[in-house]
């Protein structure tokens, strides 16, 4: 479907090449300062024709706010908003080769055995045109969880294709404990902890570290020399996540999280907190011991978790990181086989990125957004209900079944 969330609940519109795209939004409180700038500068960062690491496709993706608002206010009912297409070219798209070849690791064979007919340019509802509605939704759910819980979220290329961020231990040992066990480094734990979207921004790459980031740029343009395409890996991390979001036990938090990230166009892989490192480590180094906070609440010493355990978020920083494919637009010819079954070579025009996942930064850290912003309104009615409860009823438990400052107590 075309429709993401119970509580805020996001549906997107539009094709790569029709005249629009956009999305409507159910869920987001009233009395919401927002404006078209809130939510322009997470569609610039996801505009194509940024570098030449991406597409030239020339699309300034300029926002409006169609409804829900008023005097720059939300009003609690549904908000809608749109980006005109501007540089679409379905001409690209009209010989008859493509016609008559499904292209490789496209979705014209999937889409068209499905529905019985696809859309003749671009991809479609296949297209990563088709996350400015997502981009568009996040930002305003990221604008509520900023002013309400102070909430970060920021993501990063980590790697393309075998070029990474360094996230695991190099030395053999440290305070005697074999550092080849540790599910990653505490120098890529700092990074988690202390990088800003400003940092991000600084390289074209969209890589924090600056000697990685050139390293990137060169495999993506070596890429690009040869009509060909590379994939990669984005890392997000959410910090001032609050305690107690998810749902047991079909709708965990990481389960929300991973919907919301595979659903991305050319995702194929979703890993959260130590991922499958963790399990290659003995459970004596992966288990999370808890701390006292100054606050007066429990933290963990070491966050292998993730922020979340049991599905629910435990307050401490999430971060998550997705895998995406090389795009399957490249400008070779390829030896594939048509509709009909006969072999042939299909070449192919248009405009698309050498590697997606400069680009896909907004898009995950929108998506991040939706799926927290779902789970708090969530929460948010689960503690509007527990308020109610009788504070004697509540009192009679046991001290380990009860949280020390349950709202009825």
């Amino acid at each position: 479907m075309s429709t993401f969330g119970t509580f805020y609940r996001v549906s997107t519109f539009g094709e790569s090449h029709c005249k629009a795209v956009g999305c409507i939004v159910d869920g987001i409180p009233p009395g919401m300062a927002v404006e078209e700038q809130d939510i322009q500068r997470q569609l610039t960062r996801r505009r194509p024709g940024q570098s030449n690491l991406t597409t030239p496709r020339d699309e300034k993706d300029k926002v409006e706010i169609l409804s829900g608002t008023e005097r720059n206010v939300t009003l609690g009912t549904p908000v809608a908003m749109m980006v005109r297409n501007q540089d679409q070219r379905p001409h690209d798209y009209t010989d008859d080769t493509l016609d008559n070849f499904p292209r490789p690791s496209h979705a014209d064979y999937t889409y068209l055995q499905k529905y019985g007919v696809k859309a003749s340019s671009g991809g479609g509802r296949s297209s990563a045109r088709e996350t400015i509605g997502r981009v568009a939704a996040g930002a305003l759910a990221e604008k509520f969880l900023k002013e309400a819980y102070g909430l970060e979220i920021v993501a990063f290329v980590s790697s393309v294709g075998q070029v990474a961020v360094p996230q695991y231990p190099s030395t053999s040992s440290i305070n005697d404990v074999d550092a080849s066990e540790l599910p990653m480094s505490q120098e890529f734990l700092e990074l988690l902890n202390t990088v800003t979207r400003e940092q991000v921004d600084k390289e074209d790459v969209r890589c924090p570290d600056a000697n990685v980031a050139e390293r990137m740029r060169q495999r993506i343009m070596a890429a690009k020399a040869k009509n060909d395409s590379i994939g990669g890996t984005v890392t997000c991390v959410l910090r001032h996540v609050p305690i107690g979001l998810g749902e047991p036990a079909f709708d965990k938090l990481e389960a929300l999280l991973a919907h919301a990230m595979m659903s991305i166009p050319a995702t194929k892989g979703f890993e959260i907190g130590s991922g499958f490192r963790g399990t290659q480590v003995p459970g004596s180094l992966h288990n999370d011991p808890f701390v006292a906070k100054a606050d007066g609440t429990l933290g963990t010493k070491t966050n292998w978790s993730g922020g979340i355990q049991g599905g629910i978020s435990n307050g401490e920083h999430i971060y998550f990181r997705v895998a995406f494919k090389p795009p399957a637009t490249i400008s070779q010819e390829q030896q594939t086989t048509q509709y009909d079954g006969k072999e042939g070579v299909l070449s192919t025009r248009g405009r698309h990125d050498p590697c997606v996942v400069p680009r896909a930064i907004p898009i995950v850290e929108s998506m991040a957004a939706i799926a927290i912003m779902d789970a708090v309104l969530a929460q948010d009615a689960r503690a509007k209900s527990a308020s109610q409860l009788s504070p004697a009823a509540v009192a009679a438990l046991p001290r380990s079944m009860k949280k020390h400052n349950h709202p009825s107590v």
